[in-house]
């Protein structure tokens, strides 16, 4: 391996798919290094499982090229490929009980003795938090229990990689959760490179090293999970990742900028004079205070409980924002509303910046679905 390859252990250069003419994937290029923790995100149709594929070798990229460890693999089969697959639909075999599933890989063309088998199972279903389950039979397994067996018969044989497409999309979502934890955790230990691919931004951001994040076929973005969400590129990643108020502004000079008709403090620069940007605001990073200390103010449209804080609307001159706060407001009060200079985030116009607009069809589905409580 040169110098210039160290560390990365899978390269895409400028792949390009496309399906019954349709393009699928549209110039891919990418670094994966090894030991990471990897996430493809993005909507549905967005391009990433077709990238996931096309690493595994089930599918070819029309243009292209695929590297493991500085060597083109385009034409090596799968079987060939230092990867396994985990699937959503985790594809146990039910006629074999958990130790039979889970050993499965070994008896493959390895002349390995059983002691040696009975261990490497034991060691994998202990990694996995299932010690005494060797003989029960899979269909008898609660779904986070089955997807266990499926990450244990995965890497039983030591890959380079693991591709996880979508594996906890079938699960409830308290279970999700702990299996989030339990496949950083796994992935921790093994040191194994696992490249995951998901739409849920709280999976993404909960467990990756580095998030690709992927619309149309192209990358938009790819990043350490607090680089996507407090520097998100474009209007797409940032209304993708996290809820965000995204209004037009113009970039006055460096650490200036303009929106809502008021000017503030930024910690953007490096835009000319007079630029039409977006302007990002998380909801979370707004202060409510009093009308006459706030920054900009308007009127509360909708309050909705959260749990560990409130989720409101404010109509300010005809912009719904989402605002965030662990503070009661009632709904038609007038408040104000305070932002910190790091609270604001400036980008770059985009084919993007027109497609997301503010809050109102949120606030209209909340009147809708109280309407139709009403009727009921």
């Amino acid at each position: 391996m040169t110098e210039s390859n160290a560390g990365r252990i899978i390269e895409l250069k400028n792949i390009r798919k496309s399906f019954d003419g349709e393009t699928v994937l549209d110039g891919i290029n990418l670094d994966i290094h090894d030991k990471e923790f990897v996430t493809f995100l993005g909507p549905s149709g967005c391009g990433k499982t077709t990238t996931l594929r096309i690493i595994a070798g089930f599918e070819t990229p029309d243009f292209g090229e695929v590297f493991f460890d500085g060597a083109k693999i385009n034409d090596l089969p799968p079987y060939k490929r230092q990867v396994n697959t985990v699937f959503q639909k985790y594809a146990l075999f039910p006629h074999l009980n958990v130790y039979e599933n889970v050993a499965f890989g070994l008896r493959l063309g390895k002349k390995l003795k059983e002691e040696e088998i009975s261990r490497r199972v034991k060691d994998m279903l202990r990694m996995v938090n299932l010690s005494g389950f060797e003989r029960r039979n899979v269909e008898s397994l609660s779904g986070g229990q089955q997807q266990r067996v499926a990450i244990a018969r995965a890497l039983i044989n030591h890959p380079r990689v693991l591709l996880l497409d979508e594996p906890l999309g079938a699960l409830d979502l308290k279970l999700r959760k702990d299996m989030q934890n339990e496949l950083k955790n796994i992935q921790m230990q093994t040191g194994i490179t696992f490249i995951y691919v998901t739409h849920d931004q709280e999976e993404a951001l909960s467990m990756s090293d580095v998030i690709v994040v992927m619309n149309e076929g192209v990358i938009q973005q790819i990043g350490t999970p607090t680089d996507i969400y407090n520097e998100p590129v474009n209007a797409f990643v940032a209304d993708f990742i996290g809820e965000s108020n995204i209004l037009d502004g113009v970039m006055l000079e460096d650490y200036k900028a303009k929106f809502s008709n008021q000017t503030f403090d930024c910690l953007d620069k490096g835009f000319a004079k007079g630029e039409a940007v977006d302007i990002v605001v998380r909801p979370e990073d707004v202060d409510v205070v009093p009308v006459e200390k706030g920054m900009l103010s308007g009127i509360v449209t909708s309050v909705t409980f959260k749990g560990v804080h409130y989720e409101i609307i404010v109509d300010i001159g005809g912009f719904k924002w989402m605002i965030q706060t662990t503070d009661f407001v009632a709904q038609d009060e007038h408040i104000g509303l305070y932002i910190e200079p790091d609270a604001i985030h400036v980008m770059k116009k985009s084919k993007y910046s027109d497609q997301f607009g503010d809050y109102s069809s949120f606030s209209d589905e909340l009147d809708e679905l109280s309407v139709n409580t009403e009727e009921e």
